[in-house]
């Protein structure tokens, strides 16, 4: 008998050593294939204008350093969850308390894991192979929208679940409205996905934030839950170990896509169905995400208005850039804001619900 803890930081441990053990094959043939963009820059920003002052903060790396290194996360979590299904299904012993696939807590981020994976990995091949961008944003919004449609659809007819946390006020009932919320949420974490810009950036990021999420569900008794996020975090710190400066590979859309549909999902996770205070966190959690939204609306809006840019470029850990600042000293600094943040949201997200 081992205890919860155990369950949920072993899993942890095994996907980052497999990471750690896959990372030198992956990035192997993504440089044998040469597996990077033939044409530096952005092109067309989100605003419409193109981006020359990231394009030229940024032009030699995209051009020599691999995409597709988000390969490494979700291969990872997915090795070292079914690998434990099978140890679970065929040993049984130590390996049936380990497996964290079940259906109420993990059947629906593991599915978004996976999917946003293929749709980003067919992204990213577009974008290596033909040097056009990949898949257009709105087919990529259209996809992450019928995913969060599809889970949100899950969770109010099939878990009953209809209600968010609310710190220290219990619950708040949105009835059908549950499902729009669900799907707006889901559109603006993938939004928050561009952070992944900077060497060690995004990795760092996200690791503590599915940590947090681990922390949270853990506490809430959701074992299997915080197992998942846990173990995505243990697969994202070999990814970085292999992505800080000078990185070896990038995550790019077959990362950021996969980690941010599974966060979503494991927000909404964490809340009802845990009796716990989850999505209403996620701006404190994932405030690095947050900002890299609002930063880059408030540049698009504020150019549409006024005629002029409110950031020397959006988003805002670009604009650092711009404004002289190493990239080493924007990714530290995001860590430990991140990190701060989300010790906050932890403490609020139990506090508000009595634990």
């Amino acid at each position: 008998m081992i205890g919860a803890a155990a369950r949920v930081l072993i899993p942890s441990a095994i996907a980052f050593a497999f990471g750690i053990a896959l990372a030198p094959l992956l990035a192997h043939y993504l440089y044998k294939f040469k597996a990077w963009k033939k044409k530096s820059g952005k092109g067309a920003g989100v605003g419409g204008g193109g981006t020359p002052i990231f394009d030229s903060l940024h032009r030699e790396r995209e051009i020599s350093t691999p995409r597709m290194g988000g390969i490494l996360i979700w291969v990872a979590t997915l090795v070292t969850a079914l690998g434990l299904l099978v140890l679970s299904t065929f040993v049984g012993g130590v390996f049936t308390q380990l497996n964290f696939i079940d259906r109420s807590q993990t059947w629906l981020p593991l599915a978004a894991l996976v999917v946003g994976a293929l749709v980003g990995f067919i992204d990213d091949v577009l974008e290596v192979r033909e040097g056009k961008g990949g898949l257009r944003l709105r087919t990529r919004l259209l996809i992450v929208g019928l995913m969060g449609l599809f889970a949100a659809w899950w969770f109010y007819a099939k878990l009953d679940v209809s209600s968010l946390g609310i710190p220290f006020g219990g619950q708040i009932d949105l009835h059908v409205f549950f499902i729009p919320f669900f799907v707006l949420v889901t559109l603006a974490v993938y939004a928050g996905g561009t952070i992944d810009g900077i060497d060690g950036l995004s990795g760092g990021v996200f690791a503590i934030i599915f940590m947090v999420y681990a922390g949270i569900a853990f506490v809430q008794g959701q074992i299997t839950l915080a197992a998942f996020a846990a173990t995505v975090a243990g697969a994202i710190l070999a990814f970085l170990w292999f992505n800080i400066p000078p990185a070896r590979f990038y995550m790019s859309e077959t990362g950021s896509m996969a980690l941010t549909l599974a966060l979503a999902i494991v927000a909404f996770s964490a809340d009802a169905l845990g009796e716990g205070v989850g999505v209403l966190m996620l701006p404190v959690i994932a405030f690095p995400l947050f900002i890299t939204v609002v930063t880059t609306l408030l540049q698009v809006f504020w150019k549409k208005f006024s005629g002029h840019k409110l950031f020397r470029v959006a988003p805002i850990h670009h604009h650092f850039e711009a404004l002289g600042w190493p990239p080493y000293k924007v990714t530290m600094r995001y860590w430990v804001l991140t990190l701060i943040l989300g010790v906050v949201g932890l403490s609020l997200a139990l506090l508000g619900a009595g634990r």
